[in-house]
This record gives C-alpha cells, structure tokens and sequence, in this order.
C-alpha cells in the first residue's frame, strides 16, 4: 500500500498510473486477439458500472452519517469494481470487433460516449490522490479533493451504463 508514503513519492507514483493506464487501454484497443469469445463481458461490465455508482452514493451516505469504516469498506469495493471493470472493457475490446452506434440520437450518444471517455480518464488521479489522502489520515484535503472526485467518478459509472444501454441493440 501507498500509506504513509511521503506526498512527493505517492505524487510521482499516482501521476505515473494515471498516465500509464489510458496510454495503455489505447494501445491495448489496437492489439486484436481472435478465437476468443468475450460477448457476455458488456452487460456484466456494465452492470459494475451501475453497482459503483449505487456504492458510491452509499458511501457518501455513510460517512455523512459518521459511520467511517462503512465509508472505507464500500469506497474500497468502489475501488476494486473499477478495476475489475477496466480489465474486463480491456479483454473486450482486444477480443471483439468495434460496435458502431445505429440509433436516431447519435448526437446525445456521442456527446455522452466522449464526456463519458474524458472524465474516466480525469478521474484517475482524482480517485487516487483522493484515496492516498485519506489513507494518510490527511482528512480536510480528503474531504476537499472528495467533493470535487465524487460527482466526476458518479458521472462516469452512471454514463458507462447510459453507454451501454444505447449501444447494446447494435452488438453483433
């Protein structure tokens, strides 16, 4: 774990991760494995991403209500259900052929696919800064940077649904 890691080398650390891990989904979006079936992937992916967001909204609840290790446990969760949607999105889109939106609302679709895309980029160091803080007991910058990370994190969880159930009748 990154606790008690002085602020200049978990600064470094969660600059780096949060440059690696976008540069590496795009590189990853060009490799192309075949003989692989991952099509189940979306809706279970998606269905994380509506379960972040139903946890996230839980633990802004628990810790307005004081109760801080419910607040830890279920960010925590939050946490790993990102990840494990990230590794998912990732074999997906290495296994299967790219899914082009065929709807009458192309516009709104678009305009949530690439806020949606921006904001899951901009919301890594955010999450990260913001969970190293309040592992360092750093409290009043945790809550600050919080207030600023949840509507971000919440709009990207909840968009990767909205994606998915706009884009889902168009999967081959």
């Amino acid at each position: 774990m990154i606790k008690n890691m002085d602020a200049d080398k978990s600064n470094k650390l969660i600059i780096a991760v949060s440059i690696i891990i976008p540069i590496a989904v795009a590189v990853l979006f060009g490799v192309k494995i075949d003989g692989y079936d991952f099509s189940f992937l979306p809706p279970i992916y998606a269905s994380i991403n509506g379960l972040t967001s139903i946890l996230l909204v839980a633990a802004l609840l628990a810790i307005k209500n004081k109760k801080i290790v419910i607040h830890e446990r279920i960010m925590k969760l939050c946490l790993i259900f990102s990840g494990l949607f990230l590794v998912m999105y990732v074999i997906y889109h290495m296994t299967s052929e790219p899914t082009s939106y065929g709807g009458e609302y192309k516009i709104l679709y678009f305009f949530i696919l690439i806020s949606h895309i921006l904001l899951s980029i901009s919301v890594i160091p955010l999450v990260l800064f913001t969970y190293v803080r309040a592992l360092n007991g750093n409290f009043e910058k945790h809550k600050k940077l919080a207030k600023i990370t949840f509507p971000i994190w919440l709009y990207v969880a909840v968009t990767g649904v909205v994606v998915y159930l706009m884009i889902s009748p168009y999967y081959v």
